[in-house]
């Protein structure tokens, strides 16, 4: 008996159908498929009702659709990823006795209020940042400081040991900090939360809370990418095992001696 028919019963929430699609996607090596699922800014499973009628007897027929939000940027060229994404919902769906339809890609509809027309017209004239923490702004209560974005305050503590390292090297030879800038790399488009440049050096340091347990297969191949992309190092800063400022500030001295190293 397959695996699929044993697991008929088994009830899963919109949240857990959708997890294990991503996943099941990078399983079958679909990996910009599945890279895709890391950037979506919602995704959601919709259910829906239609009337049929036959020769012999009408009813109303259910069915679910999973409908998936980027940013207008991100819709280019993903047409071709559609097929393998669908297979893998409606895979995860026969195993949960559910009955997913069709994989829906959406652009995500701009969040605008009265004073849309001076919004509007910042945008025309190049004032408004689209490549900056394009999610976080999206949110109320982000940290923000010195015009720029994070999506949590372990970041923003992290931001600011860089900061206090940047103010200790002289002006010819100091770093740049580029948090949350939006990085383009062949099939997705990723937020590393810190590039690092220094030295004619490039580098990433990503912040990693509670909520990237269980993510460790999906990280490396994420920073695989950003190898093969000319990053030279990519480092990964677990907040439970760096709760002291002078444990983050040994971390930061050694990723940039290794940067340039």
């Amino acid at each position: 008996m397959s695996e699929q028919v044993r697991s008929r019963d088994i009830e899963l929430s919109d949240d857990e159908v959708i997890g294990a699609a991503s996943v099941l996607l990078a399983q079958r090596g679909h990996t910009r498929a599945a890279a895709l699922m890391l950037d979506v800014t919602s995704a959601r499973i919709e259910r829906h009702s239609v009337y049929e009628e036959t020769m012999s007897y009408s009813y109303d027929r259910e069915y679910q659709e999973v409908v998936l939000e980027l940013e207008p940027h991100l819709i280019h060229n993903t047409s071709y990823l559609l097929n393998d994404i669908k297979s893998a919902f409606q895979t995860v769906a026969v195993g949960c006795g559910r009955d997913i339809e069709d994989v829906l890609i959406r652009e995500v509809v701009p969040r605008v209020g009265p004073n849309w027309r001076e919004q509007l017209a910042r945008d025309l004239k190049g004032g408004y940042q689209t490549n900056q923490a394009r999610k976080v702004r999206l949110e109320p209560r982000h940290p923000a400081e010195d015009g720029l974005h994070f999506t949590n305050e372990w970041e923003q503590r992290v931001y600011h040991v860089l900061k206090e390292h940047q103010a200790r090297l002289a002006e010819n030879e100091t770093i740049g900090i580029m948090p949350l800038g939006a990085l383009r790399v062949p099939g997705h488009t990723f937020e590393p939360d810190f590039l690092i440049t220094y030295r004619g050096r490039v580098g990433v340091i990503e912040v990693d809370g509670p909520h990237h347990k269980g993510r460790a297969s999906a990280d490396r191949s994420r920073d695989r990418l950003f190898k093969h992309a000319g990053i030279r190092d990519v480092d990964r800063l677990c907040v439970e095992d760096s709760t002291t400022k002078a444990e983050v500030q040994k971390f930061v001295s050694d990723f940039l001696k290794h940067l340039v190293g």
